[in-house]
């Protein structure tokens, strides 16, 4: 996988943790940098954790399934981006408060990273080199993820569900770009 094939799947899956991040920033009233780290360090530690583990997971099933892992990598990412694309039209608001404790975060963190850990099981049937890659995707999310509290801070909510969309639709085109590769040009 290239870097800049690499960078994009690192900006969609850090979509929802962007998202989430300018509801905490709009939930301060001034904008708070080490609340901001917290929530970078909380929101990149998950997601380079949850691909990685999904990694180990569909390593274990990789031989079995060989012949079949660009339909599930296409299928994984399309439902992953379906989702997030689905999300982003929801009229429901999510609750923002700016707390950074450890049960509040851990929650958070966890719920905008499982959609990592089908990604990592992709990255098996890929055969990505995983360190540098849960690495870099770390990076990216805490990086998004601090701009997100920023963003939130001065803009308010403005951007979250297109943050969403953008994300959902750069999951589906790898997804889809990944199946084509397969299919004829292998």
């Amino acid at each position: 996988m290239s870097l800049p094939e690499l960078f994009l799947i690192a900006v969609g899956l850090s979509m929802d943790a962007f998202a989430v991040s300018i509801c905490k920033g709009l939930s301060m009233g001034k904008m708070n940098f080490r609340h901001a780290v917290i929530i970078g360090l909380y929101f990149g530690g998950f997601q380079a954790f949850m691909p990685f583990t999904g990694y180990l997971l569909g390593s274990r099933f990789q031989n079995a399934i060989t012949a079949y892992d660009h339909w599930i990598a296409f299928i994984l990412l399309a439902v992953i981006g379906g989702n997030m694309i689905k999300e982003s039209f929801d009229a429901d608001e999510d609750s923002c408060n700016s707390s950074v404790a450890f049960k509040d975060m851990a929650i958070l963190a966890v719920a905008t990273s499982i959609d990592a850990l089908a990604v990592g099981v992709t990255f098996a049937f890929l055969q990505v080199a995983i360190v540098p890659a849960v690495s870099f995707i770390g990076i990216v999310t805490f990086l998004l993820s601090m701009a997100g509290v920023k963003v939130g801070n001065v803009f308010g909510c403005r951007y979250k569900s297109k943050a969403e969309f953008a994300g959902g639709f750069i999951l589906i085109t790898l997804g889809v770009k990944i199946l084509l590769e397969h299919l004829f040009f292998t």
